[in-house]
């Protein structure tokens, strides 16, 4: 019989890779709709975070795996849900991905909503040794480290990188997320691009951020990449965010892509470059040296975040690294983290069975 899982989310292309590609012995439940008036593709916010919601469809699932989408959920919410769960005798697992949520420019909300989920969990799982160390140190409990799965598909996994002779930077500046400081990055490398001839470095940002008509405009940095752009020391790209293939295509066409983050954990954009052969230049914040090769520089704004990126940046031009997945390492991978997550999954059942 399958193992139900109450998985928050299950439409998510992390959750999609935990799953054998042969089948194997866990269901997760289709995220439910969080509203009558939202697209049936949407799962944010999570309406399985409600005890309500646990309480009324408790004989559907045999546990919850707790991933994202606690944003919105305050300590007090996620209290209620542990108890609903405790009730109802499900088991509750969580994966540590964030232990800073990227889009909170403060960390304490995060900390207590997380610290919630922490301390009443059945079991544990995080991305890095690094990460399970601070759990540990902040919680005192263990976490097991399990790594984060592939998240480009085949056949793009295996598509042979484009030829090009110049060399491209690129920097995402995304929506602005909270942990973003990307002007100053940006700024930081145009000054070394003359020390190396033929690189050139573009930039993205979508829509939202760059246009006076929308809500998010954020002039301080749209009029300074205007400049950069009107002088050519940049090469600007404005759109809307990118389709799946639209962001492969974009990854692939640089060598090196740099995360211009001052906070965070784990990167799902480390983990598609890496799938693709794209070279990352990460800050030191975090666990990105850990979760998989890249070129680090110092994570805190400041003279020595400025000047160990552009290092980072010229020994990327100089050496051209080349960190790749390999498709069939990635697969043998993925059956891993299935069994792993299956294992996890029967021994917080059987503790509950044997607790009842």
């Amino acid at each position: 019989m399958a193992i139900r899982v109450a998985s928050v989310p299950s439409g998510h292309v992390y959750v999609n890779h935990l799953s054998s590609q042969a089948g194997d012995a866990v269901e997760r439940l289709p995220d439910p709709r969080p509203g009558a008036d939202v697209p049936a593709a949407q799962w944010w916010p999570p309406r399985m975070l409600d005890s309500g919601w646990v309480r009324e469809h408790a004989a559907e699932f045999d546990l919850m795996h707790v991933h994202f989408g606690f944003d919105a959920a305050s300590p007090e919410i996620l209290a209620d849900l542990v108890s609903a769960l405790r009730a109802e005798g499900k088991p509750l697992v969580l994966t540590v991905h964030d232990l800073r949520n990227p889009h909170h420019a403060e960390a304490d909300l995060h900390a207590a909503q997380q610290g919630v989920l922490v301390e009443a969990a059945d079991a544990l799982i995080t991305l890095t040794p690094g990460a399970a160390a601070q759990v540990e140190h902040q919680w005192g409990r263990t976490a097991q480290v399990l790594p984060h799965p592939h998240v480009v598909e085949e056949p793009t996994l295996s598509r042979p990188r484009p030829e090009h002779d110049d060399f491209v930077i690129g920097i995402h500046a995304k929506s602005l997320r909270a942990s973003m400081d990307p002007l100053a990055d940006i700024e930081a490398v145009v000054e070394v691009l003359d020390r190396m001839p033929g690189a050139r470095l573009r930039v993205d940002a979508h829509t939202d951020i760059m246009t006076p008509s929308y809500d998010r405009y954020t002039p301080s940095l749209a009029a300074p990449l205007r400049e950069l752009e009107s002088q050519g020391r940049v090469e600007l790209s404005v759109h809307d965010y990118f389709t799946d293939d639209e962001l492969w295509d974009y990854l692939q066409s640089l060598d090196l892509s740099v995360l211009p983050y001052v906070f965070g954990t784990h990167s799902g954009w480390l983990e598609a470059c890496y799938d693709l052969g794209t070279t990352v230049a990460a800050p030191d914040c975090g666990f990105y040296a850990e979760q998989r090769p890249c070129l680090s520089f110092a994570a805190a704004p400041s003279a020595a975040r400025r000047a160990s990126l552009q290092e980072a940046v010229l020994t990327a031009y100089r050496d051209r690294p080349r960190w790749r997945a390999d498709p069939s390492q990635r697969r043998a991978e993925r059956e891993d983290l299935a069994r792993a997550h299956e294992e996890i999954y029967e021994q917080v059942l059987s503790r509950s069975r044997a607790c009842t």
